[in-house]
């Protein structure tokens, strides 16, 4: 079993072994739920690592967008009028709360309620 397990570990990709973790870390966690099983206009509590972080403009003021994933998919977090937060970076894991807005085949949490994990 040792064996098959180093075998796997050199025969995967890199970014498969880190999607592995994140799941396992996300799934650790209680009371939050996973980005594939969002209900669109519902409250929702999500775990994950922000994969990307970008300035949109709107309505002429700029909004922060962040990009939270579990590993199993992506919440975009949007933060309007701010250019930066503190802590936000990628690769920073964090648990965001708020109403899900669908857009397209994307989910969205506006102004959500964040804690930083260690």
């Amino acid at each position: 079993m040792a064996l098959k397990n180093f075998v796997s570990r050199l025969t995967k990709p890199v970014e498969e072994h880190d999607r592995e973790k994140l799941l396992e870390f996300c799934s650790r966690l209680k009371g939050v739920q996973a980005t594939d099983e969002l209900q669109p206009r519902r409250v929702a509590r999500v775990v994950g690592e922000i994969s990307s972080v970008r300035i949109v403009p709107r309505a002429g003021a700029p909004s922060l967008e962040v990009g939270v994933s579990d590993g199993r998919g992506v919440v975009t977090a949007v933060f309007f009028g701010r250019k930066k937060l503190a802590g936000l970076t990628p690769g920073r894991r964090l648990v965001v709360e708020g109403m899900v807005a669908p857009l397209g085949n994307r989910a969205f949490i506006y102004n959500p309620v964040y804690e930083l994990l260690p």
